[in-house]
């Protein structure tokens, strides 16, 4: 609010996910709306993940420009100004893109970076290194990625494939730090690449395809050297080698597809993406919204 008020010609108000939350959040929510006409909430009917609170939130949005911010401080309010103007240069999205990763582990830093090298080269869309969520955008934007449907969300990915012209902002972490695992770190990347490319599939073609020439060419081997030098006693740790190689091989392939299928699986069930339990937003335009909301 601070931040805002001081921004002149705007008008804005806030809208509020409680993603499932078991503490005192929804309550604080009815408290901040009854004080403040400004903010309305959205609780879900359980934690359906990030990706998902995201999309409620923009779907329940009627402003002109339209902000993401986490609630936890990890997203500094004061950058908003430096966005907006942006805005009004031109851009149709003004992002914060992270360039200090100090109060992350060595080793998550390392794969976060690759993360970004092995998507870039491996789909079409083109992610920053360092990309937030953290961002705001015009209504024509906003609207390209209400126009997706799919199920299973990669916001990063999603951002960057609708197009339009972006202007990053670089910012370092405002406070806290990052509650996300490894493992849920790793799952999130792998739902981004998974969403956004088939060269994993492809990945495994070509190595079943390099698997079979290796053995057509053994087999040739084998063949020319019994020839030569008769036949020689089956090698029993030479299978067993072979046995554990391919068959891992072809383990990983069929994970691999596997997951793909998964996902296809729930995006022909057509589940919707997450159930509003409880909010203080009257559907249809609101008559007192404004160009802002966040």
């Amino acid at each position: 609010s601070a931040v805002l008020d001081g921004c002149e010609g705007y008008a804005f108000h806030f809208i509020f996910v409680n993603d499932g939350s078991k503490d005192q959040t929804l309550n604080l929510l009815r408290r901040f709306a009854a004080e403040d006409k400004r903010v309305r909430y959205l609780s879900l009917s359980r934690n359906f993940g990030k990706e998902s609170a995201m999309l409620a939130g923009m779907k329940y949005s009627t402003g002109d420009y339209v902000g993401i911010l986490d609630a936890d401080l990890q997203h500094s309010p004061e950058l908003i100004p430096e966005m907006l103007s942006a805005l009004e240069e031109g851009y149709e999205i003004a992002a914060a893109r992270r360039v200090d990763r100090s109060g992350e582990g060595k080793v998550k830093s390392v794969f976060s970076r690759a993360f970004y090298k092995v998507i870039n080269r491996m789909s079409d869309v083109d992610i920053q290194d360092g990309a937030q969520d953290f961002r705001i955008m015009k209504r024509q934007v906003v609207e390209a990625i209400l126009s997706m449907p799919e199920y299973n969300r990669f916001s990063k990915g999603i951002f960057s494939w609708v197009g339009f012209r972006t202007k990053h902002e670089n910012r370092e972490r405002a406070a806290g730090s990052s509650k996300w695992s490894f493992a849920k770190l790793f799952r999130y990347a792998l739902d981004g690449i998974i969403g956004f490319s088939t060269a994993p599939l492809k990945v495994s073609l070509y190595i079943g395809v390099a698997s079979s020439g290796i053995g057509v060419i053994y087999a040739l081997y084998i063949l020319i050297r019994t020839l030569i030098r008769g036949s020689d006693v089956p090698g029993y740790p030479s299978i067993i080698c072979a046995i554990f190689f391919f068959g891992g091989l072809i383990l990983c392939s069929l994970g691999v597809i596997g997951e793909y299928l998964a996902r296809i699986y729930l995006e022909v069930k057509r589940r919707p993406i997450f159930l509003v339990a409880e909010t203080n937003i009257i559907p249809g335009p609101a008559e007192t919204s404004g160009p802002l909301e966040g």
